[in-house]
């Protein structure tokens, strides 16, 4: 038997009902994006803003859900789980195109999902994929025949999944942005270059029109999507801006209608003066430091929990960042934590604990120890590394230097080991503790303290096996628990995103995750 979870084509589109726009003038939303993508392509990007512009121009079988909600119909109009909870059938929408007219098929999905597990395309987001049958053994090269991984399209409208072990949360998993499909005949014909706008083919609510490098990115309204009777928008264009102060600049010029963030030292202002325009969503988001264990110094455990210890985080979100933002002694946000337990590993500000460790590693009072950079990838993040390097001076003795690189770079030294510490934005793909805490395993890609446990690899392992929630939750914060206490990173607080946008803008949505969904928005006069 089959328990049938079917999704109404009434639900179809991620936006809220609203009332309808104004015609009298094109519909063209501003929305600025501070990092220059690395590429439009669903299996090589990793940030978050690279997706938000992803999810205007394509569509998984399954959207976010409203506010974290239970994901809604994408390019699946229902989908059925076994009794087993082992396998999926996903139905696909009848009559779905791609943008140049070609029928959407469950074929086009399997196709996707095997080029982004292949090796060699070396998928920075290919573990989002393992609770599928043997994913992970063909990624690993265990197993070569991609027709023992559990994807099956039996007809053009239906794809079926089937899983290693029950995955209740499943769902979330299928409507994260790595889950988004391309045209693999699309991708061999252009290459490297099929994510050009001459060459883009996508099946979501708009076509890429424009991209000019450290400029903008146009996306225009789609008439193939399915839903495109109900999209108000004529265009959506991402504006690349640099930094929080010429976000603000823009924002109060007009040439932007919805802004990134907020500088810190403007959230009161506009709270003040411009309540209606400040908004404040809480975001299942790390910021964390990350201790790169291939360094001599911070080889020595005793080395990396002195650091943690000698953080005042309660002084940073206080003085620093005024936004309201939990300090972070734990690093998995408390909304995927699952309950508390871990209390005992928490790193809070101890700075006579940290000196003893430091003096105990070789470094009393600081001396000898070498001098290091803590990278990131915006200035915005400066005043915090500042924080952060003046308690190390005050309470360690010690000094650092503080540098900034582009997003790219700083995440390329992150993955390479290129860098010394680094400051992290630990963002899952899926509101699950397993994503959170799984990079940490040891050759992961997004290990980027390069560290490597086998006690810790054991115990993800056990706990990502149960089936039982509590128990599962509860295992899950004992592997958290032991990552604290070999204490690779500093979890320094746990994000909220603070942003402008003006009142004309109706209908937006975003989640904790970052996840966007634009076809439910309009402008008013």
């Amino acid at each position: 038997m089959l328990a049938v979870l079917g999704l109404s084509l009434g639900l179809a589109g991620c936006g809220r009902k609203e009332p309808a726009a104004s015609t009298t003038a094109p519909q063209v939303l501003r929305v600025s994006q501070r990092n220059e993508p690395g590429d439009l392509d669903p299996a090589r990007v990793t940030l978050p803003d690279e997706f938000g512009i992803l999810r205007a121009l394509l569509e998984g079988l399954l959207l976010p859900g409203e506010n974290g909600g239970d994901p809604r119909p994408g390019a699946a109009s229902r989908y059925e789980v076994s009794a087993d909870g082992l396998t999926y059938t996903f139905h696909l929408r009848p009559g779905a195109q791609w943008s140049d007219g070609v029928a959407v098929t469950a074929t086009h999905f399997v196709d996707a999902y095997r080029r982004l597990l292949t090796p060699a395309t070396a998928a920075p987001k290919a573990a989002v994929f393992y609770p599928v049958r043997n994913a992970r053994a063909f990624v690993s090269g265990a197993v070569t025949d991609f027709g023992t991984v559990g994807f099956q399209a039996p007809d053009p409208r239906t794809l079926v999944v089937t899983l290693e072990q029950p995955t209740p949360r499943f769902p979330h998993t299928v409507a994260s942005g790595p889950w988004l499909p391309v045209r693999t005949d699309v991708v061999e014909k252009h290459g490297r270059t099929w994510t050009r706008p001459e060459h883009f083919v996508g099946n979501g609510p708009f076509t890429l029109a424009e991209w000019r490098p450290d400029q903008r990115i146009v996306a225009r309204r789609n008439p193939r999507w399915h839903g495109a009777a109900g999209v108000k928008l004529a265009e959506l264009h991402f504006v690349r801006l640099d930094s929080g102060d010429s976000e603000d600049r823009a924002y109060r010029a007009g040439q932007i209608e919805v802004t990134m963030a907020v500088p810190a030292s403007k959230v009161e202002v506009y709270a003040r003066e411009r309540p209606a325009e400040l908004h404040r969503q809480p975001m299942l988001e790390t910021r964390y430091l990350a201790f790169n264990c291939t360094r001599p110094a911070l080889r020595d455990e005793r080395v990396r929990r002195a650091l943690a210890l000698a953080i005042d985080r309660a002084a940073i979100v206080a003085r620093v960042l005024r936004g309201g933002q939990p300090v972070a002694e734990t690093f998995v946000p408390p909304a995927l934590a699952g309950g508390a337990g871990i209390a005992s590993a928490a790193l809070r500000f101890a700075p006579d604990e940290a000196r003893r460790l430091l003096a105990a590693a070789g470094f009393p009072g600081g001396r000898d120890f070498p001098r290091l950079e803590v990278t990131a990838w915006s200035t915005s993040q400066i005043p915090v590394l500042e924080a952060i390097q003046a308690g190390w001076k005050t309470e360690l003795g010690i000094d650092v230097a503080l540098a900034t690189r582009e997003a790219r770079v700083h995440l390329s030294a992150l993955a390479t080991g290129d860098y010394d510490v680094g400051f992290v934005t630990a963002i899952p793909d899926v509101a699950d503790a397993a994503h959170v805490l799984g990079d940490f395993v040891s050759g992961a890609p997004e290990n980027y303290p390069q560290w490597r446990d086998p006690e810790f690899d054991a115990a993800f392992a056990r706990a990502t096996t149960l089936a039982d929630p509590t128990a599962r939750a509860a295992a899950l914060r004992d592997v958290e628990a032991l990552l604290l206490r070999r204490t690779p990173l500093a979890p320094v607080y746990f994000n909220a995103k603070i942003w402008l946008m003006s009142p004309r803008v109706r209908g937006w949505q975003e989640d904790g995750l970052w996840g966007r969904c634009y076809d439910g928005i309009h402008l008013v006069p």
